[in-house]
């Protein structure tokens, strides 16, 4: 009785040792098959569960990939087409500065005036640029068709102010807000801004800034007064009269007051005024534009008024501009700093992929070893229950 349940145990040891070294094998088989050290959770749930942390870092940094992709496609459009804007405004620009030669005929500055006008349309279509998904590069926060619109009374936004940005914790603009950009430069130099009232026989410039302490952000009037041969100028500030009383005038010479400087030039009549405000930022490209094309095209100017308009217009142009270009500055910045974040994107994608290699990927060197000793101890296993079989029990009874 002894015997055989010693014979039973052993035989029962031997089977159980076998299953044992086979399901060892079939799982060192599988992983080898597979390349990764843990398939389930069970297999090792520390090393689990930080695969699974840094996988779900890997997926919110991919889907913010999207976006830093789907920012630079728009950036890159966005900065092509301001630079696009930038050319053609040089170009109005260039035409303007020859419609101001004194030589030129009213036919010849109303063919200049259409070819500006050509340029304001092409300006237009560039504001009105789509991005490819279905908007708008300068429509802001949206709007429901063409950001901007040409009617009589000139070109209107329609979009809303501001910008979108990509979903993403980083500021990923895929819009810009056209109104900024092509309806909100500012007027004059950008401090103050001067006006002709009703001078036909002599034109303002756009004058400099020579004290900024000194600005005060009034009204300034100069009024001239033309008697027995001799021109004199007044100036008031804000309505009220200011210490330069009948000051001579003489064409082109600075006057100066609170810290701003600009010249007269021409021919001013008895009554003739001029002034200068604060700036505004208001100033649209359209507007500008369309102001220089009315101005050439209007009949019998005098020399004086074509050169205010041309003035004038040089002076807006050379504003717009310069908010076309700060904004172009702006999509170009975004596209270096979206350039860091692809790059800190990648980082983080490789980390966490590192992360997830290490905690669950196989050492293929190590488990070819481990599999061929686990191969070794199998058969060792099969050998001791061939062996087992063989013992006396069997051998009586078949006997």
């Amino acid at each position: 009785m002894v015997d055989r349940i010693a014979t039973f145990s052993a035989y029962d040891s031997s089977i159980d040792n076998l299953m044992q070294r086979q399901v060892t094998l079939n799982q060192t088989q599988e992983q080898l098959t597979s390349g990764k050290r843990v398939s389930v959770a069970s297999d090792d749930p520390t090393a689990a569960a930080q695969a699974e942390r840094a996988l779900a870092l890997e997926a919110r940094t991919t889907a913010a990939e999207r976006a830093v992709d789907a920012s630079t496609t728009s950036m890159t459009a966005t900065e092509s087409a301001l630079g696009n804007a930038s050319s053609l405004l040089e170009q109005a620009r260039q035409l303007v500065v020859g419609a101001g030669d004194a030589s030129y005929s009213a036919s010849q500055r109303h063919a200049i005036a259409s070819q500006v006008s050509a340029i304001r349309n092409q300006l237009l279509g560039v504001a009105n640029t789509p991005d490819g998904n279905g908007g708008y590069l300068f429509s802001g926060q949206g709007s429901g068709g063409a950001p901007f619109s040409d009617s009589t009374g000139g070109v209107t936004f329609n979009g809303t102010s501001g910008q979108v940005n990509g979903a993403s914790s980083d500021a990923l603009p895929l819009t810009l807000d056209g109104k900024n950009v092509w309806m909100q430069a500012n007027t004059g130099n950008g401090v103050f801004q001067t006006k002709n009232i009703n001078s036909s026989g002599a034109w303002i410039d756009s004058g400099t800034v020579t004290d900024p302490s000194q600005i005060t952000g009034s009204t300034y009037g100069i009024n001239f007064s033309v008697s027995g041969g001799q021109t004199t100028y007044s100036i008031t500030k804000d309505g009220q009269p200011t210490s330069v009383v009948n000051a001579p005038y003489t064409s082109g010479q600075k006057i100066s007051i609170d810290g701003q400087s600009f010249s007269i030039s021409g021919t001013p009549a008895n009554g003739d005024q001029f002034e200068t405000d604060p700036s505004q930022k208001n100033l649209s490209v359209f507007d500008t534009l369309d102001n220089i094309v009315n101005a050439l095209n209007s009949p019998n100017l005098s020399q004086a008024q074509i050169s205010q308009a041309v003035q004038s217009g040089l002076s807006n142009i050379d504003q717009v501009s310069a908010q076309i270009s700060s904004a172009r500055s702006f999509a170009g910045s975004t596209l270096n700093r979206l350039d860091n974040v692809k790059g800190r994107n990648q980082d983080t994608v490789l980390s966490a992929q590192t992360t997830d290699s290490n905690a669950t990927d196989l050492d293929m060197v190590k488990a070819l070893s481990q599999f061929n000793n686990q191969q070794t101890a199998f058969s060792a296993a099969l050998q001791s229950y061939a062996t087992i079989q063989k013992m006396s029990l069997f051998n009586y009874l078949n006997g």
